[in-house]
Order: structure tokens, then sequence, then C-alpha cells
């Protein structure tokens, strides 16, 4: 008979920053246990000494170094940085169709009865975009980063507070396909993570095309003209990706759970203070 880490076992792994999805293999408990017990003394020795050097030796949040890295290389191709309020109506979840007998509407932070959390940037860089237009006659290149708000389940690939950056190009020069797959490879080579592009159904925009890394999902891209644009006064072709940073984080670095990657009080900078 073969033995393999509980499940138990896996999350506090998985806690310190390793994955056991090797499938390891032992001949008896007292092997597992034994192996067990000798990997989280490794591992949080690790995390002792990456603690030390952090306060030691300060440096930018491992979210915020990425942050400063995408927006210098989509600064450096034209785009212009936004910020806007996390706060979003009712009425223009609606303009994305986000209804009541929509699968996302469940997973909005209402306020009140009026007002939720955002769950996206788009309602917000629709109608900046739109009003930017009013200003020239050019392509409107225009991002964000910032915080995102869904109940999700709890679990090793999901936050409920997460970092999202979208970039879009109302009026883009040439081909829209080609321009957003230009600008998806920007930031995968900033970000130092091989991809490839799937084409996807998304419950909002209907046709996306996925970014994924090692068969995970880090991005959807679309284009337009799309069936949400008129809604928002949009009346010409645009491209737009939205990336979730604490996913590729993970990735690139190969943390067990993306909840060592982002906004937390239990973890500075991948290492477990708690």
């Amino acid at each position: 008979m073969e033995y393999t880490f509980t499940d138990p076992q896996i999350q506090r792994l998985r806690e310190y920053g390793d994955d056991p999805r090797d499938n390891s293999t032992f001949s008896s408990e007292e092997e597992r246990d034994k192996a067990f017990s000798k990997l989280m003394s490794k591992l949080q020795s690790e995390n002792e000494k990456g603690i030390k050097d952090l306060l030691v030796s300060p440096r930018h949040h491992r979210l915020m170094e990425l942050e400063l890295k995408l927006s210098e290389a989509l600064i450096a191709e034209g785009f212009v940085e936004v910020k806007t309020p996390i706060f979003i109506s009712k009425a223009a979840l609606a303009k994305m169709t986000i209804t009541e007998d929509h699968p996302l509407y469940k997973q909005v932070f209402f306020i009140d009865d009026k007002r939720a959390l955002r769950p996206m940037h788009a309602p917000n860089l629709y109608y900046v975009m739109r009003k930017l237009r009013d200003h020239t006659d050019g392509p409107v290149k225009i991002f964000e980063i910032g915080s995102c708000f869904r109940a999700e389940s709890h679990s090793n690939d999901h936050l409920e507070e997460f970092t999202m950056l979208n970039l879009v190009d109302m009026g883009p020069q040439g081909d829209t396909v080609e321009k957003i797959k230009h600008y998806i490879d920007i930031v995968m080579k900033t970000v130092g993570l091989d991809y490839e592009l799937v084409d996807e159904e998304s419950d909002v925009y209907k046709q996306t095309i996925d970014v994924e890394v090692n068969g995970e999902e880090v991005c959807s891209a679309a284009v337009g003209p799309h069936v949400l644009d008129p809604a928002h006064d949009v009346h010409e072709p645009w491209c737009g990706a939205g990336f979730g940073l604490e996913r590729l984080i993970m990735m690139k670095d190969g943390d067990g759970s993306v909840k060592k990657t982002g906004r937390s009080i239990s973890y500075l900078n991948g290492y477990k203070i708690n």
C-alpha cells in the first residue's frame, strides 16, 4: 500500500510556499509523516530567514514591484495610466449586463441598494475612454492597476480582493486582434512568463482570447465593436485585456497559494508572519 501526503499536510505545505503536486508516495504512514516533518522544518527555516532578510534589507512588496514594471512598460507603449474609484453603481454594472440573472451578480459585494465594490475595471474604463475621445482624434490608450472585489469560494487559486491590470486601446491603428496580441506579449514579457493564447467563451464578453500559463488562465482579452458598446456610447473598434496580478506572481514564483502574493495580514512578500 502506498501513502501520500494528507489534505491537511498539503495545505500546511502550501501555506509555507511548497506546492506538493508531484504526488510523492511513501511505503508507510510513519515514512510519510517523517518526510512531512522534515520538509516543514526546512520550509519554516527558510520562511524565518526570509522575514529577517526583509527587516534588514527593506524593498518593495512583490505586488508593487510588478505594478511599477508593468506601468513603465505600458507608458512606454503610449498608454495613459488612470485611477478610478473602487465604488461602482448598480446602474454601471447593469450596462455590463451584470443584473440579478447574471452568474457574476452573486459574487458582487453590494454596500447599499445602489452601490457595490467594483468586480472589474471595465465599466469605469469604458466611461473614461469615451470622455477622452472628445479630446483627440487619435487612439485612446489607457490602463488601470487596482483592487477589484468578488465573493469567491475559499481556495488556493482565488482571492476576494485581487489586483487587476486592465488596458484598452480605442481606435487602434491596424488589426485589433494583432494589436491585443502585441499588448499581451508586452505584459507577459515584462512579467517573465511563457504563455499560450486560447479562444474561450465569456459570461460578459461572449468571446475572449485567454492567456494561459501551464493551463492556468491569467488573462482574458476581447475586441470590439462589441454588443456592450452602445450602452457606453462607444462606436468604433477597440481591444482590451485584463490580467490578475496575484496569479501572475504565483505562477512566476512557484507559490503554492495565491494568498501568499496579495494584500494580507498573514503574509509579507510571500513569507508567513503569523
